[in-house]
């Protein structure tokens, strides 16, 4: 903890892969927490600060909101299952606009001081230009319904927030890493694991990442920052890396030779769009930086995990797992 927190946290998404991170931190360090999550695991059982709502957006928040001081909403959407409305609207507007509006209306009734909202960097764009990284204060371009429905999160919060003297602070997340992690992150982990050879050794995108523990320490540092005045932070690992970069140093981290090939990124533009994935592949070829330097102004916060520390622990949790 950056400095000492006192005061009662409610964890929303406390069952997601941040979420867990989080808590267990918060129990270690004696912090007077709640963590809301949909459905119970076998383990919650054990913890007497879990509190299964149900629908997050059906669920009556002034249960939970007893004595809550600061609020870190974690839970929301970030993917559909594949297909013809993965892309869809009302999902992401119903978990990520209505939970958080309903959310933050809940907490002004219930009188609390702070809410830390995980965000994400796709609401600055899809890509950021070469050299010219992102930062507090661009303006919002969001491209897909994930993007829009965070930046109108991120607007209602603000609204409700304003209105009853609440101090919002919206953290923008990159793609995060970490044990248990799930995703595109897991996947391209199990294909290097795998020694799958891959078309990524002539990419040279710089992409920022953020190990769950950093990203535990930035919520850390938001719960006492200073005000942000209502702005928009991004956070990251202290280092960015290309996507070849990024597959090879996996490779290190889970002692297997990287087996990374060359393909042209014109090519793999071109044959992606034909076979309907473009947007898969413009995750893998396209640039997203994130420039940390308010939110460190702000905070005195740094990562305190290396790139290759957090690719570590990641190497050593999927080595040592159970099959699945």
């Amino acid at each position: 903890m950056i400095a000492p927190f006192a005061g009662k946290v409610l964890v929303t998404g406390a069952g997601g892969f941040i979420g867990r991170a989080l808590c267990a931190r918060f129990a270690a360090a004696e912090i007077d927490y709640v963590a809301a999550v949909r459905t119970a695991a076998p383990d919650d059982s054990r913890r007497e600060s879990v509190v299964a709502l149900g629908d997050f957006a059906a669920a009556d928040w002034r249960d939970v909101m007893q004595g809550v001081d600061t609020i870190v909403h974690l839970a929301g959407r970030a993917h559909v299952p594949p297909g013809p409305a993965a892309d869809a609207p009302t999902p992401f507007i119903v978990a990520n606009v209505h939970v958080t509006r309903r959310l933050a209306e809940a907490a002004a009734q219930a009188g609390a001081r702070r809410i830390v909202f995980a965000s994400s960097v796709k609401v600055y764009g899809d890509a950021s230009e070469p050299g010219r990284p992102f930062r507090a204060g661009d303006v919002a371009a969001p491209q897909g319904a994930y993007a829009r429905s965070k930046a109108e999160a991120e607007n209602a919060l603000a609204e409700i927030c304003r209105a009853n003297g609440i101090e919002a602070i919206v953290l923008r997340l990159p793609l995060t890493y970490g044990p248990e992690v799930r995703g595109n992150f897991r996947t391209l982990l199990a294909a290097v694991a795998a020694q799958r050879r891959l078309p990524l050794a002539g990419i040279r995108n710089r992409r920022s990442l953020l190990y769950v523990g950093n990203a535990v320490s930035a919520i850390e540092a938001a719960l006492v920052a200073p005000s942000s005045r209502g702005e928009a932070l991004p956070i990251a690992d202290a280092e960015v890396v290309s996507t070849a970069e990024l597959a090879t140093r996996l490779a290190q981290a889970l002692r297997v030779a990287p087996r990374l090939f060359h393909v042209p990124a014109t090519f793999m533009r071109g044959t992606a769009a034909l076979i309907g994935r473009g947007t898969d592949v413009s995750r893998l070829l396209d640039s997203l930086e994130v420039d940390t330097s308010r939110f460190r102004e702000l905070t005195g916060w740094s990562p305190p995990k290396s790139l290759d520390e957090g690719l570590a622990a990641t190497a050593a949790w999927w080595q040592t797992r159970r099959p699945r």
